[in-house]
């Protein structure tokens, strides 16, 4: 290997932190030796180490300072403990306050050669996961748009492109493609990014309600309205609206919005004054609007209007490779959240996760990393603890889009309880459409019930 791979062992010990430093050495590595926390601590303010080997018990400086000092002021380290035979507890307490690993003296240079090839592995996704949030950030400037691969990259590139203009943008895309990150994302680097972003799913409301949360209603305008409330219209005022699940709105509200983006203006519902405004418009949709306006359930004209820039959202399995770098990113928040010890993901379980078909794409991805993290006994995840993934997956047999959403819908239901509202928010589909496709496919908690006791 290279010899850009920086090592501090600190050990009062010499002859661990001899035989350490000479080992690190002939395997290429760029290393020094500290004898105590003190001089560690000193070290680390002048030079940037990837990997920190640290004793726990040393005088005056334990390794515990040292190790909060690192977490603090040098996060990019990696940390690995070490520890006597007996103080195994001690070092698991040391990894729930950020150490990456732990060794365990005596040790053979074959352990520390398997430990060296996992930090270097979850180091390298680390490191590319901080490239991309920095091209990301400076690009972008949506920190969770995260993605190297061909598609993204020329998704970003779009992204920039029509960042100047003020044109209605229409993104296309299956669930949990991360359309609302796009949209984020074009509000952040648009000349409106000081100015709200106001989302608001249109799939999530009847008909009536979802008038008064676009539009705004005056004191009195319907039976429960004491007082007069602002609309995501106004509310988005020099900013941008983000209307997601387009395809969801009413045919007669699709009029009242064309008229409103033809005028700009509108007024509440129970209001006469006219209320003059000014944004942008970006619309989501996972349907086919073309398909929808032959059927008559949405309007052309309205359409043309949404469509002046379309973008197409790939979905994760056209884009296999962002996958090691997007479960990382989702585990490490996880493991914030959670204070769970997890803090990788083994090359077995990558390769597993690479096949998979993703039918909900990237939020499912999240929701079985996260799902991985708390179930997980170990540091790092293997294939075993996705293995509720693939027991409803037939990895090796080609399947149909239309079986690969049977197959979502039910796993979401199924993680959720049933809990339909919740499970619609998950799967970005109204409570409405998640009943039909529930009828469509036959799909019900007892028949699941029923199964998963028989098998």
């Amino acid at each position: 290997m290279s010899g850009k791979w920086k090592v501090l062992v600190v050990d009062d010990e010499m002859i661990v932190r001899e035989s350490l430093v000479d080992w690190f050495m002939k395997s290429g590595y760029d290393v020094e030796g500290a004898e105590g926390g003190r001089l560690a601590l000193e070290m680390v303010d002048k030079k940037d180490y990837d990997f920190i080997f640290l004793d726990i018990k040393m005088p005056e400086v334990d390794g515990f300072e040292v190790l909060d000092y690192v977490k603090v002021n040098c996060p990019q380290s990696m940390v690995v403990m070490i520890t006597a035979y007996g103080s195994i507890e001690t070092a698991v307490d040391a990894m729930k306050r950020g150490a990456s690993d732990y060794l365990t003296k005596p040790f053979e240079p074959g352990d520390l050669a398997c430990l060296l090839e996992r930090l270097l592995q979850q180091k390298r996704i680390l490191d590319e996961n901080a490239i991309l949030r920095e091209q990301v950030a400076c690009r972008v400037r949506c920190e969770d748009l995260i993605g190297a691969s061909h598609c993204m990259q020329q998704l970003f590139e779009l992204i920039e492109r029509i960042a100047t203009f003020d044109s209605p943008v229409l993104l296309r895309g299956e669930t949990g493609t991360g359309k609302e990150l796009v949209a984020k994302a074009i509000h952040a680097t648009s000349e409106r990014s000081a100015g709200p972003f106001i989302p608001i799913n249109c799939g999530a409301f009847t008909e009536t309600l979802l008038e008064s949360e676009l539009f705004g209603h005056e004191s009195g305008a319907f039976t429960g309205a004491r007082r007069a409330k602002k609309g995501r219209l106004e509310m988005a005022e020099g900013g941008t609206l983000f209307l997601d699940e387009v395809g969801e709105i009413p045919l007669k509200m699709q009029i009242d919005l064309l008229r409103v983006l033809q005028e700009k203006s509108f007024h509440r519902v129970g209001g006469i004054t006219v209320i003059p405004i000014d944004f942008r418009l970006i619309c989501a949709t996972n349907r086919d609007l073309a398909k929808e306006i032959e059927r008559g359930a949405f309007r052309q004209d309205f359409y043309y209007r949404l469509n002046v820039i379309e973008i197409e959202i790939p979905p994760l399995r056209a884009r296999i490779d962002d996958i090691p770098v997007l479960a990382q990113h989702f585990l490490e928040r996880i493991r914030q959240e959670t204070n769970k010890p997890v803090t990788g993901i083994n090359q077995q379980a990558i390769n597993a996760l690479k096949k998979y078909p993703w039918p909900g794409n990237v939020r499912e991805l999240e929701n079985a990393v996260e799902r991985a993290v708390v179930l997980a006994q170990g540091h790092y995840l293997s294939k075993d603890d996705f293995a509720f993934l693939f027991r409803s997956s037939a990895q090796d047999i080609p399947q149909s889009l239309r079986e690969n959403e049977k197959q979502h819908i039910e796993r979401i239901l199924n993680l959720y309880g049933w809990n339909i509202s919740k499970a619609a928010e998950a799967l970005e589909i109204s409570r409405v459409t998640l009943h039909s496709k529930i009828r469509h496919y036959h799909l019900s908690a007892a028949s699941n019930r029923t199964a998963g006791s028989q098998g």
